[in-house]
């Protein structure tokens, strides 16, 4: 599916009146902007609004210059040609390295840090000014180290004045980072959608951006600045209005107003210096920004769009809901979280291994056959027999290893030809769980022989005598209901033989 907008053909120059700055309009001759949902149309190299995984090959090609440019970019100009690109640009926001990654392998072409979620996953605290510069950029490092997409990093209010901000810059230029939001709030600062913002003067704010920008010109740099206000809630929108303009003037790249209250307030700040930029929070679960759509906000004229909280707060309930079923006495439903081997891929435990073959040598090897058990290791005694008789000093022995199965099993007649036990192996148990709801979380067969494995799945039948019900139940045929009952959550908890 896709929608397709086209634009007449023009390029002239936009002048304010206010300001000798210009911004070049690009030669747009009937170029149709593409707005691709899944699967990219061939005919535009850029997938604007990911969904599902995306070939890494394509976004990155994406982003390579018209002329076939196959070298390395830096981050920021990786970000800037996104800019360029059309169409709008949906960036998560991320916490940590894990998160970046998860947010590259879903098919993002860039996305942004969140203060709000590294303070809340790397200290436990609410952001409310706590976490510190070296803290974030150390987070940044992690973040940027982990992933190939250009990452606009959190910088807060720059952590103090004018200096401070332009080491600010610099150090996260040295993390990494593609881009930076600074903001115009007084210390300490907190999420520009909480109660008692209060934000520097006008002068001090556009001072703050002068610095970023001269930072990046004395560093040879060519970081994205994205210059935030959060005096939308703080003073007013005429307010938040000029500060973006005065933002511009010195130099920032996207202009961001935080909390804005209507479509109408959006469509209001878009029009402030249009070929400037604009990028759009849609706070998750209730902020004071109404949530649009992205084909709503790219008809607004934004050009980014952040979601800072989804990551976040999907993971703290998928936290609770696990914490609450191992209290509950079970493990969550396989249904909730990935199996080991999704875990060990989305890690890169496989990319790792295959990597680490490139440099095996025949020495790095393991002995396949040198073993440990509890009672000896297998290498030694092999070799002390040796030495103990010396007809077998020049012979090697292989470990033998021997395998019990239930039908081998049966076959010793240690507790007696008509032992219960040994006639289980044959039959199952079907361990199933329903919630106090009455939807169904559990429904499990295993072998009956493995009385170990139940525990593992349902702790809360650890202390039963299940044996001894099995025993009982050893020479009926057909199947029995051996346990039902209620846990502490309230679920019930049957467990029958088959």
């Amino acid at each position: 599916m896709s929608l397709c907008f086209t634009f007449s053909s023009f390029c002239h120059l936009y002048d304010n009146a206010s300001s000798n700055r210009q911004y070049p309009l690009p030669n747009l001759k009937a170029t149709n902007l593409h707005l691709n949902f899944g699967v990219a149309d061939e005919s535009n190299h850029r997938s604007i609004i990911p969904c599902s995984s995306t070939n890494r090959l394509r976004r990155v090609s994406a982003l390579k210059s018209a002329d076939g440019d196959n070298h390395a970019t830096s981050p920021a100009k990786s970000l800037r040609r996104l800019l360029e690109a059309p169409g709008i640009h949906l960036g998560p926001a991320c916490f940590d390295a894990l998160s970046a990654k998860l947010v590259e392998r879903a098919g993002f072409d860039f996305c942004f840090t969140t203060g709000f979620g590294i303070s809340a996953f790397r200290l436990g605290l609410p952001d409310t000014g706590l976490i510190s510069y070296g803290e974030m950029v150390d987070q940044g490092q992690q973040i940027t180290g982990a992933v190939s997409i250009p990452i606009i990093g959190d910088g807060d209010n720059g952590y103090g004045n004018p200096m401070n901000i332009k080491r600010t810059v610099r150090g996260y230029m040295r993390a990494g980072f593609a881009g930076i939001i600074l903001e115009d709030q007084v210390s300490p600062k907190a999420c520009g959608h909480t109660q008692g913002r209060k934000v520097v003067s006008r002068e001090e704010a556009v001072m703050r951006i002068k610095a970023a920008v001269d930072a990046r010109k004395e560093s040879g740099s060519d970081i994205v600045i994205v210059a935030r206000t959060d005096s939308r809630q703080a003073v007013s929108l005429e307010e938040a209005l000029w500060r973006t303009r005065a933002f511009a003037d010195a130099g920032a790249d996207v202009l961001f107003i935080d909390a804005l209250a209507s479509k109408e307030e959006m469509k209001a700040f878009c029009e402030v210096y249009p070929l400037v930029p604009k990028m759009a929070n849609m706070l998750e679960g209730g902020g004071r920004t109404p949530i649009l759509s992205p084909i709503e906000l790219a008809d607004v004229g934004y050009k980014l769009v952040a979601y800072p909280l989804s990551l976040m707060g999907v993971s703290i309930r998928a936290m609770q809901d696990a914490l609450s079923a191992i209290k509950g006495g079970r493990i969550p439903s396989p249904g909730s979280m990935p199996s080991f081997e999704e875990l060990k891929e989305i890690l890169g435990f496989n990319s790792y291994y295959e990597e680490e073959m490139l440099y095996t040598t025949k020495t790095s090897q393991p002995d396949l056959n040198k073993g440990y058990s509890s009672t000896s290791n297998s290498s030694y005694s092999t070799q002390r027999s040796a030495q103990n008789n010396p007809e077998k000093k020049n012979q090697t022995e292989d470990p033998v290893v021997e395998v019990v199965t239930p039908e081998i099993l049966r076959n010793y007649d240690t507790f007696g030809s008509k032992a219960p036990f040994l006639g289980i192996w044959s039959r199952k148990l079907r361990v199933r769980i329903t919630g106090r709801d009455g939807y169904e979380k559990l429904d499990v067969r295993i072998p009956a022989g493995f009385l170990e494995g139940i525990t593992n799945i349902v702790p809360a039948l650890g202390g039963i005598n299940i044996k001894g019900l099995m025993d009982d139940a050893a020479l009926e045929e057909g199947g029995k209901q051996l346990l039902d009952f209620n846990d502490t959550m309230g679920d019930r908890i049957q467990v029958f033989i088959e």
